[in-house]
């Protein structure tokens, strides 16, 4: 989340990391807050209810990132100014899916960066040269998008929305905190691990588990596909 701010340094834009926990305490001292609802690095949850109350108490407007959260996480999220997310993780969606809600309170104060024929208000009476004649809603922050990624995205955004999203969490969650508690770790409310064992990515990978190396820990995730079996074989793994 922080990266595409750094960069911005040129300009004046000064970033600083806080510890999650800490997050709602430090909402007064910021301009903007930005965060991931849950870290791809550990599966930590951001407390929303307090990030919303001290956001709304300091009037500093609020970036999530959804990525890690939607497809297995239920969320009302229309407080907040800003929503991204990234289809490829727990929407089950190709590469190249992705999408930002905007609030209307921000719609004028967000800048198009990538303004194109594809953003106009009427497309094709827009397309070609100045004035800019951008859609008056959120569609002005559009992108041409990725024909074959929303082609595949659009049947499993279907599929997903006919289940239960409180299921999904369970089933997840649960899988995940069988594992944590089998190898000594408090349970998360995510259904993200990551394990700090030694070389865990490497015997899990012997073992037919498919682990990702994340901050010299081995990250596993547990979704709809996953089965109590899968936490036997990582415990065996790491046994």
């Amino acid at each position: 989340m922080t990266f595409p701010f750094a960069v911005q340094a040129d300009r004046g834009v000064q970033v600083t990391e806080v510890p999650l926990a800490g997050l709602a305490e430090e909402v007064g001292r910021h301009d903007l807050v930005a965060v991931s609802v849950v870290q791809s690095a550990d599966g930590a949850v951001v407390d929303l209810g307090a990030l919303r109350a001290a956001a709304g108490d300091a009037a500093v407007p609020v970036l999530l990132d959804v990525t890690q959260a939607a497809g297995w996480m239920p969320l009302e999220l229309d407080w907040a100014d800003w929503v991204v997310c990234a289809g490829y993780k727990w929407l089950l969606a190709p590469r190249g899916a992705a999408w930002l809600a905007v609030h209307p309170r921000a719609v004028e104060w967000t800048r198009p960066v990538a303004a194109s024929w594809y953003t106009g208000q009427d497309r094709w009476h827009s397309v070609y040269g100045l004035p800019l004649r951008l859609a008056d809603g959120a569609r002005r922050f559009d992108i041409f998008p990725a024909w074959p990624s929303f082609a595949g995205a659009a049947p499993a955004l279907s599929y997903l929305a006919s289940l239960d999203l409180d299921a999904v969490r369970a089933h997840g969650v649960g899988l995940a905190d069988r594992l944590r508690a089998a190898v000594g770790l408090p349970a998360q409310g995510s259904p993200i691990v990551a394990l700090g064992f030694k070389d865990p990515v490497e015997r899990l990978a012997e073992a037919g588990v498919v682990a990702g190396a994340r901050a010299g820990r081995a990250r596993l995730g547990f979704h709809i596909y996953n089965t109590e079996a899968d936490v036997e074989r990582v415990v065996d793994a790491l046994s």
